[in-house]
């Protein structure tokens, strides 16, 4: 069977991210650890789709394919997530080929993110690299995306200063902290969650040397792991409720699909604590503190949406940078781009080797034959080159014959180029 090699290398990026959806968008289609296995699975069973990643963080879900139909990706995608297609749709972009690698290479070297340099998300890209071949949806053209797309942020990162300036997530919160309390040094902060964004927050919160450090988890043991790096306490995500009053900071970054710190639980920790102001940082999606305590007067509830702008100060000053870093992006795109050409060129080049080395074959059989029928040998080499080169020359010859006079000039050019003839420009 002959298959078309146009339709085995269709690069294809379906996304929403933290321009074009709000959160409340973004944590409803975004996708779980545990869920990425079993989505994966079923996003390359799709008809039409041979490859497949899912990345799907804070500030974007994407889905990468190696695919012919985007329509029937985005009906997936929706059904996944159980929304219309309409309403997904409307805060998608989509983008194919050259604008899907470049999108991937900007999103890798920083560049597409909230917090412009940062590198939070070439880590995440690598988990879901890791997570597709895992999953066994990661084929030769995915493949090639993510192992260009690591060159690039590695070159980004080396020949640019990019990143030297870029405020994280972690360094907006404690800037917000310290608008609302004289030191961060008389508070008590609690982390809730122990994962990398929470193990970054409490590195920077840290550094200010609050009176006391209090890490919640799902799970004591992790908790007590990355509390003792800060000289801290661990305890359960069940104790919130009753200790939530201690704490005047609270930041909060976990994997639960349900809010962990509800509205009522706030209320009450604010009439214990007489109503002195408490200070909330939700980085989770899904939200991990209820919407509606941002209500209360005496919370200061910030989302990664309310940071966007803390986070998005020093860009100016790195404009040159980013310039630099957007034209080795371009660069990186131009080289994957011939790439797939040449991936898609692999099945023809192929054919064509098989072809003439079944012809030099025949040839050679019918003079090994003639050699043994006492032959001379320099009559049956002459021979044989006549005839290879008449089988060489049939097919490319016939089809310069019969073809239409608005072909034959660029059939005659491609003839040329292909073997090297002279030309008018080189005699």
């Amino acid at each position: 069977m002959r298959v078309r090699p146009t339709a085995q290398m269709k690069l294809l990026v379906l996304g929403i991210n933290h321009q074009t959806a709000p959160l409340a968008v973004r944590e409803r289609l975004a996708f779980t650890p545990a869920e990425l296995e079993g989505a994966l699975g079923e996003l390359a069973r799709v008809k039409g789709v041979s490859e497949a990643a899912i990345v799907s963080t804070c500030n974007r879900t994407e889905l990468y394919c190696n695919a012919r139909d985007a329509d029937a990706v985005l009906g997936w995608f929706a059904a996944q997530r159980g929304r219309p297609v309409d309403e997904v749709a409307q805060h998608l972009y989509r983008l194919e080929d050259d604008e899907a690698s470049r999108h991937a290479f900007r999103v890798a070297a920083g560049l597409d993110s909230m917090v412009v340099g940062e590198t939070q998300i070439l880590g995440q890209l690598k988990d879901a690299e890791r997570a597709a071949r895992d999953a066994g949806s990661m084929g030769v053209l995915l493949n090639g995306l993510f192992k260009r797309a690591f060159q690039v942020a590695k070159t980004v990162r080396t020949e640019t200063k990019i990143g030297s300036a870029s405020v994280s997530m972690a360094a907006a919160s404690i800037k917000l902290a310290e608008r609302l309390f004289a030191s961060v040094a008389d508070c008590k902060v609690l982390f809730v969650g122990a994962g990398e964004m929470i193990e970054l927050c409490a590195t920077h919160f840290a550094a200010a040397q609050p009176c006391s450090i209090v890490v919640a988890n799902r799970t004591l043991e992790r908790a007590e792991a990355l509390a003792g790096r800060f000289g801290g306490e661990a305890m359960l995500l069940n104790d919130i409720s009753t200790r939530l009053a201690e704490f005047d900071i609270v930041v909060s970054s976990t994997a639960s699909q349900l809010p962990i710190i509800g509205k009522g639980m706030v209320e009450r920790a604010l009439r214990a604590r007489k109503h002195k102001p408490m200070f909330m940082v939700d980085l989770a999606v899904p939200r991990d503190v209820e919407g509606e305590v941002a209500e209360l007067s005496d919370v200061y509830l910030y989302t990664v949406d309310d940071l966007s702008e803390i986070v998005r100060q020093g860009v100016a000053s790195r404009e040159g940078e980013i310039e630099a870093a957007e034209g080795l992006v371009d660069a990186g795109v131009a080289e994957f781009h011939q790439w797939v050409a040449s991936r898609t060129l692999v099945p023809t080049i192929r054919e064509l080797r098989d072809h003439t080395d079944r012809i030099a074959r025949h040839e050679l059989a019918r003079a090994k034959k003639r050699l043994a029928a006492g032959d001379d040998p320099a009559e049956l080499l002459e021979r044989l080159t006549e005839q290879l080169t008449a089988k060489f020359l049939h097919a490319p010859l016939a089809t310069l014959n019969s073809a239409a006079p608005d072909e034959q000039e660029l059939l005659a050019a491609a003839t040329r180029r292909l073997h090297r003839l002279p030309t008018e420009d080189n005699e």
